[in-house]
């Protein structure tokens, strides 16, 4: 058997992880790489194996970053399976083609500008066509069932809380007489965290590939985030300027639309419009609606009865049409404005940041985790000039970075995944995150399991077991 480490490895984005046994090739999640603009395109369209050589495909959750490059592998020959629970499926359709609605809009908007320069035309990876192709490989599966992808590899999928539908992967695999049980976790999530369950620790495996993206500290707590959210939203509207927040369309968006919904009932905040810029929000809603079965007692019953505050509140308006968006940056009255994508690197949310980031009255909001080279996290190192679609803006808006609204677990949660898992035999591989929170989490894991291994794997290294 062999495990090959092809994306996220020493970086947090691009998840690829290739499991060799039984002379079949199985594909842990199939992400887009975030970073600098030539580097990303350069890897997302080259694979590093061949894609028609691949029998099955597992995916952990419908991030982008984990799914966005599944159009790619179809376009370039594979046609197998591709093993999700059902609600991930029914997302990754919606978010895969949305990603290429951005990459083909993106591309048309800076030829039309290049080609005033006489520059060389950009393609986008892929277009919509390619995402469609992927929807009739899907392959739904619940939660806790057994499943056989590939001869001799048994899958069960496990509560991973970190989105709706995500889910940390046991493999127990038969090769040559010997049995391996691997795990991969997937995005980890925190404990107590409005709508979604919590997430569950594997059981003692042999080999456990973990991400590490938090791993150098604890999250602040969430009702201190929504404490510092309230605020800035309560400085910039008596300013008179609007609060621009990049934030991903499924999961961090839902949060912060609860949380402003909290706030405005409480009567902590006036009735301030709210705009959710995201025709895959809207679409999102409705796959909420539809898998109850990720969520608690509580949540059902608000879906049950259709009026959930993440999805309906007075003051809310999902935005689907370009010209419904471009009106805002017409409207002069304060307002929220949530648009994707979540590290500020294409999309809707460009146009906002565009018309407001030279605006000392208006606020960016970074609400997650930027990957390096991306517009968001420049904004939230406070670069004063940044390049919009290659064009130089001198930053006078305010920035905020709150990080209490993460949904990948601290360092604390992920020592514990760590303990129970083990990975007595074949030893704990950090993927999902930078040096500086990958290596203090290895440091706490040795601290505390002193006699467990702990590997930082680089790009493309391969282990055999």
């Amino acid at each position: 058997m062999k495990l090959h480490f092809h994306g996220a490895a020493q970086t947090v984005t691009g998840s690829m992880h290739l499991l060799e046994v039984n002379g079949a090739q199985l594909l842990l999640d199939c992400g887009l790489f975030q970073g600098r603009r030539q580097e990303a395109y350069a890897r997302n369209h080259n694979f590093p194996f061949d894609p028609k050589s691949i029998d099955a495909v597992l995916l952990s959750h419908a991030h982008i970053d984990h799914t966005g490059n599944l159009p790619n592998l179809v376009k370039h020959g594979y046609s197998g399976p591709v093993y999700a629970t059902p609600a991930t499926a029914d997302l990754a359709d919606l978010m895969l083609c949305d990603s290429a609605r951005i990459q083909e809009s993106d591309a048309a908007y800076l030829n039309y500008r290049e080609e005033l320069r006489g520059a060389q035309q950009i393609q986008p990876i892929y277009n919509v066509e390619d995402a469609e192709a992927v929807r009739p490989l899907m392959q739904p599966v619940e939660l806790g069932r057994e499943f056989e992808p590939t001869p001799g590899a048994r899958v069960r999928f496990f509560e991973a809380g970190h989105i709706l539908g995500s889910a940390s992967f046991l493999i127990e695999t038969q090769e040559k007489g010997k049995t391996t049980r691997l795990c991969f976790s997937g995005d980890i999530g925190r404990r107590n965290l409005p709508l979604l369950p919590d997430p569950l620790l594997p059981e003692n495996v042999d080999l456990l590939i973990m991400e590490s993206t938090y791993g150098d500290k604890p999250h602040r707590d969430p009702e201190q985030a929504y404490q510092e959210l309230r605020d800035i939203v309560l400085q910039t509207v008596q300013r008179g300027g609007k609060v621009i927040i990049p934030a991903f369309a499924v999961g961090r968006t839902q949060e912060l639309v609860y949380n402003l919904h909290r706030m405005i009932d409480a009567g902590e905040l006036a009735r301030v419009p709210v705009y959710v810029d995201s025709p895959l929000a809207v679409n999102v809603s409705d796959v909420f609606k539809r898998h109850r079965e990720c969520f608690d007692q509580e949540t059902w019953d608000f879906m049950q009865q259709g009026r959930h505050p993440a999805l309906d509140f007075d003051g809310l308006t999902y935005i689907r049409s370009v010209q419904e968006s471009k009106q805002l940056n017409e409207h002069r009255e304060p307002m929220v404005i949530i648009a994707a994508s979540g590290m500020a690197e294409n999309g809707r949310i460009l146009h906002h940041l565009k018309n407001n980031i030279e605006d000392p009255r208006s606020s960016i909001v970074i609400v997650s985790w930027q990957a390096p080279y991306t517009l968001g996290r420049r904004l939230a190192e406070r670069e004063e000039r940044v390049k919009i679609f290659g064009e130089v803006f001198y930053r006078r808006a305010q920035v905020a970075t709150i990080g209490g609204f993460s949904a990948h677990a601290s360092q604390e949660l992920l020592v514990e995944y760590a303990r129970a898992g083990q990975g007595q035999r074949h030893g704990i591989y950090l993927v999902h995150g930078e040096e500086r929170s990958a290596l203090p989490l290895r440091q706490k894991i040795l601290e505390t399991c002193p006699s467990s291994k702990v590997f930082y794997p680089v790009l493309h290294e391969n282990l055999e077991i």
